[in-house]
């Protein structure tokens, strides 16, 4: 599987096909027992989530992860700044921000345009528990952004999303995609994905059973048999 900059593409496969586990292992949360994952020319294996990130990385995750009682804006200033100061995290926790003034007024301003990217503006101060689950996910896609990606994985970025708050992602997608940024999302909703990526991976247990334009993918026998349920 090859991504590279300034595209879009999807992974998409029944449950359980391995898509959740292909994200962790490029992504440093867990390491593969064999093969090799590259980043920027350079193998990421075993280098750990937190090393991967500071290179470039991020991504969301298929359960929102997110800090409940902490307000939309703190969310998205951790995912600006943890990469770099991991001490951030545990002081925010503790309620003590470890930062220069000019350094927080920096981070926080460059949270808040985030949060304007994704069409949060209006929830700034919310506590992120108290959003619905879509907006929680769209909150988890500007934390990801503030860290300044070049590679952003999306695992499940339009489930539970209204109609028009799919077709803003999609295009935020699409604005990201011409500044450069490589994008691989997982996702089951098939209008959002066919409508949007220009290549698609298809994975049937732990295996890549077809890849290529959307449109093609849509017709190949394996996938109609694998996925969509077509003997």
């Amino acid at each position: 599987l090859e991504v590279r900059a300034g595209e879009i593409l999807a992974l998409i496969g029944p449950n359980g096909a391995g898509k959740s586990t292909m994200f962790n292992q490029v992504s440093g949360v867990d390491t593969p027992t064999s093969g090799e994952v590259l980043f920027l020319g350079e193998s990421v294996v075993g280098k750990g989530s937190r090393t991967i990130a500071r290179m470039g990385m991020s991504r969301t995750f298929q359960h929102v992860r997110l800090l409940p009682t902490m307000s939309v804006l703190e969310n998205v200033a951790i995912g600006a700044h943890a990469r770099d100061n991991p001490g951030l995290l545990r002081g925010m926790l503790a309620g003590a921000w470890r930062l220069e003034r000019r350094d927080e007024a920096r981070l926080l301003a460059e949270a808040a345009r985030q949060i304007e990217r994704v069409g949060l503006g209006g929830h700034l101060h919310d506590a992120a528990g108290a959003l619905p689950l879509g907006k929680q996910r769209l909150l988890e896609v500007a934390r990801a952004l503030a860290a300044d990606p070049c590679l952003l994985l999306l695992e499940e970025p339009a489930a539970g999303l209204r109609l028009l708050e799919k077709r803003a992602l999609a295009d935020l997608l699409r604005k990201l995609e011409a500044e450069g940024i490589a994008i691989l999302l997982v996702e089951h909703d098939m209008d959002f994905v066919m409508g949007l990526v220009d290549r698609v991976y298809v994975m049937d247990f732990g295996q890549k059973i077809c890849e290529g334009a959307p449109e093609a993918v849509q017709r190949d026998a394996r996938v109609l048999e694998a996925y969509l349920g077509v003997p």
